[in-house]
């Protein structure tokens, strides 16, 4: 008798519990090697594939796209490769309930007892020791162990020879494949599982699937037919149809259930062509809502990045007293600077924001209360203060955020120890971490740990903001566009780049004296970067 090794969720991350299943890259019976990509899932900071610590036959799926799993729970059950071959289990778990399935040498099915929660967590703890280890982006696998395979889109081929795979009662039946269109070279067609688009990233499905975009009707551009974002905003620019997918054709790989079973509608009159009128689930035009007698549009599930967001957000504004300094700062110097750098230097010459990073960082050395956390007591006890037996951290060195917006939402990547790095060291950083935020392939350590944060919101054309912390941090800098103004310098009117710097701080641990002397550093660097550069 064989059991299957059940592999269950791994820990995604700091903070992060759960995860929302995008896509399977296996299914039922499919053999599978030691770390290929099973399965791609979504979490509050990124997209990342999972691969398998196991080789073998694949048994249960213990999950369906769209749906949220928590970390620690089944995700895949396979039948160790050197088993029996009399048949395998093909039954797929219901929602959160794992199914241990055992195969009998004469071909019948029993079904023992699911393990103990400790059991399965102390199972768990073993595999990762005896597989691969590489359950995550970035883990490293032990020699020996086998070969990752990152392709996105792969053939998955079942070993020559009869397969013995029966299916008992109340299994999932696999979809009817659809032959892939003629010509169509963008396409692969998968065991079991249909027509599988060759789509860059899941920012293209979803972007395609917000925009009413029919996938199957885009020309792919990239390698080997590979459909690319570009490729989706032609097909916009084209007027593509926004139009239901016919039912032959299977749906856009990475959307949950819930959001394929919603009709993709036209247009309203004014609405630019390919626009959707409503991209969320739930919705229907003969609901009201009785406050404002108005037809719901639409209702869009809050998960993702958005739903880490509203609850960063509300924790913020519930726990941290917030106040804030703004000025208006004179950055003719500092561009000035800049462009000369550029001139001699074009390749290697850091960005504004690099450079007020780095006068962020010596002015968090020189007033630390800037750079710490305010820690109350856990479990404090009814009628207890908040504050009572609380404590304020500081940190030996300064990990810095920046806000960062992609098509996911919004993002804090983290450039860990900030403050040990040039401008050009902070630009470099800056660059690569925004790239593969806005990529959906930025780590969760990358996107965690940060205990300061900048916002440069001056990119969307706006000159300030009243922002909120990014919890549980105790201040954020905010960074407006830098305009053309009328200034007074040595008594004389001249036009000046004029930008406005906000700080956002968490009253608890900081004074306003404090907060302002911070501002004035970080201002008069930027009012005169030569004195502060040869000073840093």
């Amino acid at each position: 008798m064989s059991t299957p090794n059940i592999f269950l969720l791994p820990d995604l991350g700091e903070g992060l519990a759960e995860a929302e299943l995008v896509t399977w890259f296996v299914s039922v019976g499919d053999r599978i090697t030691v770390d290929q990509p099973i399965a791609e899932v979504e979490t509050a900071k990124s997209v990342v594939e999972v691969p398998s610590p196991y080789a073998g036959t694949v048994a249960v799926l213990h999950g369906e796209p769209g749906e949220v799993m928590d970390v620690g729970k089944p995700l895949i059950s396979v039948m160790p490769a050197d088993s029996s071959p009399v048949s395998v289990p093909v039954q797929v778990a219901a929602a959160g309930r794992p199914v241990d399935a055992s195969v009998h040498a004469h071909g019948g099915i029993t079904r023992p007892v699911a393990p103990a929660p400790d059991a399965a967590a102390a199972a768990y703890r073993e595999e990762e020791r005896a597989g691969s280890g590489n359950v995550l982006i970035g883990y490293g696998t032990p020699a020996g162990q086998g070969h990752a395979g990152r392709r996105r889109t792969r053939k998955l081929s079942h070993p020559a020879g009869p397969q013995h795979v029966q299916s008992p009662p109340h299994t999932r039946a696999s979809p009817p494949t659809t032959p892939a269109p003629p010509g169509a070279t963008a396409h692969e067609v998968l065991p079991g599982r249909g027509e599988r688009l060759a789509v860059s990233s899941p920012l293209v499905r979803r972007l395609a699937y917000d925009s009413g975009v029919d996938l199957h009707a885009v020309h792919g551009t990239g390698a080997a037919g590979l459909i690319t974002r570009r490729d989706v905003e032609a097909a916009l620019s084209a007027g593509a149809a926004v139009s239901p997918l016919p039912s032959g054709i299977p749906r856009t790989a990475g959307l949950s259930e819930a959001q394929q079973s919603v009709p993709v509608r036209d247009s309203p009159a004014g609405s630019p062509p390919g626009i959707s009128a409503s991209t969320s689930a739930g919705a229907d035009d003969s609901e009201v809502d009785p406050r404002t007698g108005l037809v719901v549009a639409s209702r869009t599930p809050v998960r993702g990045v958005r739903k880490a967001v509203a609850a960063a957000m509300t924790r913020s504004r519930t726990e941290i007293p917030e106040a804030t300094v703004w000025v208006d700062v004179d950055a003719t110097a500092l561009v000035g600077l800049r462009s000369a750098m550029k001139e001699r230097s074009p390749e290697d010459t850091p960005g504004l924001l690099a450079f007020i990073a780095r006068f962020v960082t010596s002015g968090l050395r020189k007033y630390p209360e800037l750079n710490s956390r305010f820690q109350p007591v856990q479990d404090a006890g009814a009628g207890a203060s908040t504050t009572d037996g609380a404590q304020i951290l500081g940190f030996g060195g300064v990990n810095l955020g920046f806000a960062a917006q992609t098509d996911r939402g919004l993002v804090v990547p983290s450039i860990r120890r900030a403050d040990r790095l040039s401008a050009r060291g902070l630009d470099a950083e800056i660059r690569r971490l925004g790239r593969v935020a806005r990529e959906g392939k930025a780590s969760p350590t990358e996107l965690t740990g940060s205990t300061f944060t900048i916002n440069n919101y001056g990119v969307f054309g706006v000159d300030g903001s009243a922002a909120i912390i990014n919890h549980p941090e105790a201040a954020m800098l905010g960074i407006g566009r830098i305009i053309d103004r009328a200034w007074v310098v040595d008594g004389e009117l001249a036009i000046r780049k004029i930008v406005e710097l906000t700080l956002v701080f968490d009253h608890r641990v900081c004074d306003g004296g404090a907060a302002s002397a911070f501002l004035r550093h970080v201002v008069d660097a930027i009012e005169d970067p030569a004195s502060a550069l040869a000073d840093l």
